[in-house]
């Protein structure tokens, strides 16, 4: 057996990314001190994995010997889990407040897909190997899901929404705030206004080639509009873009802060609700009816806090007063939603937070009423039966992809070890090793 000598990671660093593969016909061995492959159920103990082709093949117990000329990863000091899935992302940013809005019009197309591709590597380092982007007007992570999906860069498996889609001034609506001599090069195709603009909407979404719908019912923190977080769709609105997703066989992720547009969207049939800040009775009522994941970005915040120390002004009157609220009421609806046994699934919102920080949501988490067992899941199992890849990552199980990630404690004793994950796997191939 051929044992994997592993380099610092400076060298990896300067690895170029083919150097990174596994050839196609290797197989691999993992002995794991301990192994968390079905989270939701207690650790294992000492335990070997298999992979072939990129595939877990077998999950065994103890250390054992694999098969003649295997290639043998010593994680025997370190426990192993499946890679971490983040379902709410903007790939194509790390701005905020002013500085996103100079970025969005001075930046190039170009410019935004070389940093979407930085900021997916930065993610896949910190141990994510599955996202989902909801929401990019360039269209730079759908070309990037592409190129990383051939092998041709280092990322995430993206799920991807393309741009989002809210009503004329609602959040997605890029021409707030701007000059109206500009608005006419600024393009509105995620704009909707009545029932049949609506479909039309969501239709030329799904024209691009896009995995997943984003739509607002409810205004944004980062909307630049003094109109609150309240609800701005109608029944028949909310409706035809939910029904038009659906009948396209895709999945609905809906914004919305306000408890008005997150209980209209949830009657409608969403699939998941992004923020859900002001939940009431009738919300955990209608997620637990519907079946829909609540995903509660967090870490928004800490992203907020982290400009606004370096940068008191860095958000306009109209936003920072939204900020300010979203600071001091988060992890309230959490606490409300996950006892009462709405499906959680973990989201970070990162491009509001930094990217690569995205294992600081579990913190969070935990700091608002969950297990960390419980956090865990939420960004395997749960998130990958959200995104609907259920059947290829979130556990360590046969015929899965290989998508696995090591670290130096046991994540479900202390939430805070995934935030340095040592080693990264992706559909076999080694990322990282530390």
């Amino acid at each position: 057996m051929k044992k994997l000598v592993f380099v610092s990671s400076a060298a990896l660093a300067m690895a170029t990314f083919p150097l990174c593969a596994q050839t196609p016909e290797q197989v691999t061995v993992i002995h794991a001190g301990q192994l968390l492959d079905k989270p939701g159920s207690a650790p294992r103990g000492q335990s070997t994995i298999v992979i072939r082709n990129g595939k877990i093949a077998e999950v065994l117990n103890g250390l054992q010997s694999g098969p003649a000329g295997a290639t043998l990863i010593d994680l025997k000091d370190k426990f192993v889990l499946p890679g971490l899935i983040d379902s709410h992302v903007h790939l194509d940013s790390d701005a905020g407040g002013n500085a996103a809005l100079i970025e969005a019009v001075t930046d190039s197309p170009a410019r935004a897909a070389y940093r979407a591709a930085a900021n997916a590597k930065k993610t896949l380092m910190a141990g994510f190997t599955t996202v989902r982007n909801l929401g990019d007007d360039s269209g730079a992570t759908l070309a990037l899901r592409d190129a990383v999906a051939a092998g041709e860069l280092p990322g995430p498996r993206i799920i991807d929404a393309g741009r989002s889609i809210s009503t004329t001034s609602g959040h997605m609506d890029a021409t707030l705030s701007v000059s109206e001599d500009l608005h006419g090069s600024i393009g509105q195709e995620n704009l909707c206004d009545g029932v049949e603009s609506c479909r039309q909407a969501v239709r030329k979404q799904i024209r691009r080639g896009v995995d997943v719908i984003k739509i607002a019912t409810t205004g944004g923190v980062n909307s630049r509009i003094g109109t609150g977080l309240g609800r701005q769709l109608f029944d028949d609105e909310v409706k035809a873009l939910v029904d038009t997703a659906h009948l396209y066989g895709k999945k609905m992720a809906v914004h919305a802060h306000g408890e008005d547009g997150i209980n209209a969207a949830l009657a409608a049939g969403a699939d998941s609700i992004e923020h859900g800040t002001m939940l009431n009775d009738a919300s955990i009522k209608l997620f637990k009816s519907s079946g829909a994941y609540y995903v509660p970005t967090l870490s928004t915040v800490n992203g907020y806090i982290e400009r606004l120390a370096k940068d008191p002004n860095a958000y306009p009157p109209a936003v920072l007063e939204k900020v300010k609220w979203r600071i001091e009421v988060t992890g309230k609806s959490l606490a409300k939603a996950y006892p009462a046994g709405v499906k959680i699934a973990f989201g970070t919102d990162a491009g509001v937070s930094k990217h690569g920080k995205n294992a600081d949501e579990f913190v969070l988490m935990v700091k608002h009423g969950m297990s960390a067992s419980a956090a865990i899941q939420a960004a395997t199992m749960n998130a990958a039966t959200l995104l609907g890849v259920e059947k290829e990552v979130g556990s360590l199980e046969p015929s899965k992809a290989a998508d696995l990630i090591a670290v130096a404690g046991d994540p479900t004793a202390d939430v805070t070890v995934l935030s340095a994950v040592r080693f990264v796997m992706k559909d076999g191939r080694v990322f990282k090793s530390e």
